[in-house]
């Protein structure tokens, strides 16, 4: 039997993060605001005529399919014409129309993507489908949510390579979130604060975000202290905004950056929140995509980040 040949010159001590974009592709995220480089959207199909009772799937009301489509299609040429480059969740069954908000099923880290366990047993199979397109494009799987734990990938949101917030909430149970945490945690994360959700809310996006390297947008009502303290310790300024109408009703905390200090935000009547941002320097591209809100989410909600720069 010959002896087995040396490795040592095989043996690099490279960590999985240092060779991704060489093994797999050029994805990973741990910011809100770096340059957006790729995401993974769902565009609208022949579930939305599925839909006969909103509630019973989870919408406010039902959409007008074609406008919906049509609205989701200029989401995605906005992204395009900024450089980032859209992929998609492939056809959903007609049972599955919420699979449009892609921010739910997939959370990303620096090594690869959270697959969710969503809360809602209405919407359980839909993290098959998004699984289904990760592993398409190559995008590494680092954990799944299993056992009796729930995640939602929207109640993860980066501050920066050391804070990350991860929402306890009616979608994402203290089991879910324990093992959220201890991925990132073993990812070399420092902090990481975990969030109660106010009961009115679905995930952490519904009164915080981030539109620039040190600012965050919050809604005070509704932001714990623990929040805002983690935030400052990270060198964080604090945008409070305070309308009601605009936060539930015009989903305005529902942007997404682009790169700092520039944002996609719904074009729903947001002036309060709109100025803001513009009063401190943040440029504001405003989307139509009130048809696709009827289903309770916004620009945020529909967006999976596969890619961003650290900023």
């Amino acid at each position: 039997m010959p002896l087995a040949p040396d490795e040592s010159a095989f043996v690099d001590g490279a960590s999985f993060e240092e060779e991704m974009a060489r093994l797999w592709g050029d994805w990973g995220c741990c910011s809100e605001v770096g340059r957006l480089r790729a995401v993974l959207l769902h565009r609208p199909g022949p579930e939305l005529e599925s839909v006969r009772d909103p509630a019973s799937s989870l919408f406010v009301e039902r959409m007008d399919p074609e406008r919906a489509r049509a609205q989701h299609d200029a989401l995605a040429e906005v992204y395009r014409a900024n450089g980032v480059r859209v992929y998609y969740i492939e056809d959903a069954p007609a049972e599955k129309p919420n699979v449009v908000f892609a921010r739910d099923l997939v959370a990303m880290t620096p090594e690869g993507a959270i697959v969710a366990r969503m809360g809602t047993s209405v919407r359980r199979g839909e993290e098959r489908l998004a699984a289904e397109a990760l592993a398409r494009l190559g995008v590494p799987i680092v954990r799944t949510i299993t056992g009796t734990a729930t995640f939602e990938g929207a109640d993860l949101m980066w501050a920066n390579r050391d804070l990350a917030f991860v929402g306890i909430s009616r979608r994402t149970n203290v089991e879910g979130a324990q093992t959220v945490a201890a991925e990132l945690r073993r990812m070399g994360v420092g902090e990481v604060v975990f969030v109660q959700v106010p009961y009115s809310e679905g995930h952490l996006d519904g009164f915080m975000n981030f539109a620039a390297r040190d600012t965050a947008v919050v809604f005070p009502v509704q932001v714990p202290f623990t929040v805002v303290e983690a935030l400052r310790r990270h060198g964080y300024r604090i945008i409070e905004v305070e309308s009601v109408r605009e936060i539930r009703y015009g989903c305005g905390l529902n942007f997404v950056a682009l790169e700092p200090g520039r944002v996609v935000m719904p074009a729903a009547g947001n002036v309060e929140i709109r100025s803001k941002l513009e009063a401190d320097g943040v440029e504001c591209i405003e989307v139509e995509i009130d048809e696709l809100m009827k289903g309770g989410g916004a620009v945020h909600c529909m967006t999976a980040f596969l890619k961003r720069d650290e900023p």
